[in-house]
């Protein structure tokens, strides 16, 4: 593969992988806000970025199904997937209620909130497995940024207002319509 290749999929799944960690980013801070142990605050984050890991693996495997079966069709729907999931991002930014249906310091709590933050990347994963992206590259970075950015999140909640959150999840959701219309056009 040429380097240039090679470095452009790079700086684009590093972005994607921004892109997605936002999410976890602005979960952090509402979860942050409520107050957080640092104990709790390691633990959701190696949970966020385990599942971070996991669930684009299984959306690359069901992607490259679907690059078969879509052909030469693939790219532009891998473009629209992107871009629905952007404008998702955005639409959910923008709601005024938060709700918060369990608790993170459970066992269960903790699996259905890394479950609920990373479901964005098994769609993203649909998307890569069609562009035939190294794998270990590309879940790599969505479990460093998917932690890191819930951790950061986590802990600037603890010191900062809630309007910080619906910027990150607005400027992700920003970020993959971007990368959706780039890969259509």
């Amino acid at each position: 593969m040429d380097i240039n290749v090679w470095l452009g999929q790079l700086m684009t799944i590093t972005m994607i992988a921004l892109a997605l960690g936002f999410d976890a980013f602005s979960l952090g801070i509402g979860i942050g806000l409520r107050g957080i142990r640092y104990l709790h605050i390691l633990k959701l984050s190696v949970v966020i970025g385990l599942f971070h890991i996991l669930m684009p693996i299984g959306g690359m495997l069901t992607g490259k199904m679907m690059s078969v079966v879509l052909g030469e069709w693939a790219t532009v729907a891998a473009g629209v997937l992107l871009i629905l999931l952007g404008l998702h991002m955005i639409v959910n930014s923008l709601k005024e209620e938060e709700t918060q249906l369990f608790d993170h310091r459970t066992f269960w709590g903790l699996m259905l909130l890394a479950f609920s933050v990373s479901v964005d990347s098994f769609s993203v994963g649909i998307t890569l497995g069609m562009f035939q992206l190294p794998l270990w590259i590309t879940v790599l970075l969505f479990g460093c940024f998917g932690a890191l950015m819930a951790m950061l999140g986590l802990t600037v909640g603890k010191r900062v207002s809630h309007s910080l959150g619906e910027y990150g999840e607005t400027l992700g959701g920003v970020i993959l319509v971007v990368f959706g219309i780039y890969f259509i056009v």
